[in-house]
């Protein structure tokens, strides 16, 4: 880009995040001098922060700054899913998220808000915005969309009701999802993996212990949205991304899918975060 800033334009640097029952973690932050908007990005499932730090390099070369988040239980934070320790998506999106929102007032208090997310990221990002709208003006989406089962194609659709039976099972079993022994997410606490596999068998968002009608806040929503898809991510497929966004009835989404040939990479769920330019750039268009 022939309006990129340089390194030297752009403050790297790691905030220390401080959750209101405690939990502690760091956010990833891309500062550019001048910035035109923030960006405050939800990893995917089991996916550690630094993970993001090419796309948030890639946007901050573009004027925007960017602050990483961090799971509960993922790299920097402070606690780690076991038998005693759990939590579920109340923690994620009413103590932890408005943590790193805080940041992101307090270091840019101007300019436009984005909250964006990948896969689980970008599900939590449209249930965060349901339950606190003023928090952000645009919602962006990459390979994202709801895990519910009738919104996949019929060749993954007719055994995901298992997966999301099977596994809040394996949770209970163990203590945590073993994730990395499987292969799917990582040590993740069991409340997150119910939730999760509530939403992927309803086809609805709840969050035990939450008391708002996600389903309704969500459909409240004005704002604009953009999402990427890749033409090749079979567990982020347009189909699950339109169901997802048709949650947002008010909201017009602008969504647009990605090739290899545009993404200089496979058109999967991870590959583009090695290789985000086109990504960036097509969030940014």
């Amino acid at each position: 880009m022939d309006d990129a800033l340089s390194s030297r334009d752009i403050r790297e640097t790691e905030l220390d995040a401080h959750a209101a029952d405690g939990h502690r973690f760091q956010l990833i932050a891309r500062l550019p001098a001048a910035p035109r908007g923030s960006l405050l990005w939800l990893p995917a499932m089991g996916i550690g922060a630094k993970h993001y730090i090419p796309f948030a390099d890639a946007l901050a070369r573009r004027g925007i700054a960017v602050f990483v988040h961090e799971w509960r239980g993922a790299g920097s934070s402070s606690v780690r899913a076991s038998r005693e320790t759990d939590w579920g998506y109340r923690e994620l999106l009413t103590l932890d998220i408005p943590a790193s929102e805080a940041l992101v007032a307090q270091h840019v208090p101007d300019g436009p808000r984005t909250l964006g997310g990948h896969s689980l990221g970008g599900q939590l990002a449209c249930c965060r915005l349901g339950l606190s709208p003023e928090s952000a003006q645009r919602l962006w989406l990459v390979g994202s969309g709801a895990p519910y089962w009738r919104a996949f194609p019929a060749r993954t659709a007719w055994w995901l009701p298992l997966v999301y039976r099977f596994l809040p099972w394996l949770a209970d079993f163990h203590g945590v999802l073993p994730g990395r022994r499987i292969g799917f997410g990582g040590q993740e606490a069991r409340g997150v993996i119910r939730d999760w596999s509530r939403s992927g068998l309803s086809g609805r968002y709840a969050a035990a212990g939450v008391d708002v009608d996600l389903e309704a806040a969500m459909a409240a929503l004005t704002l604009d949205a953009h999402a990427v898809a890749l033409a090749n991510d079979w567990l982020g497929p347009v189909s699950s991304l339109r169901f997802l966004l048709s949650k947002l009835r008010r909201v017009e989404p602008r969504i647009e899918v990605l090739d290899a040939d545009a993404l200089g990479a496979r058109a999967d769920h991870y590959a583009w975060m090695k290789r985000p330019d086109a990504v960036a750039d097509a969030l940014l268009r």
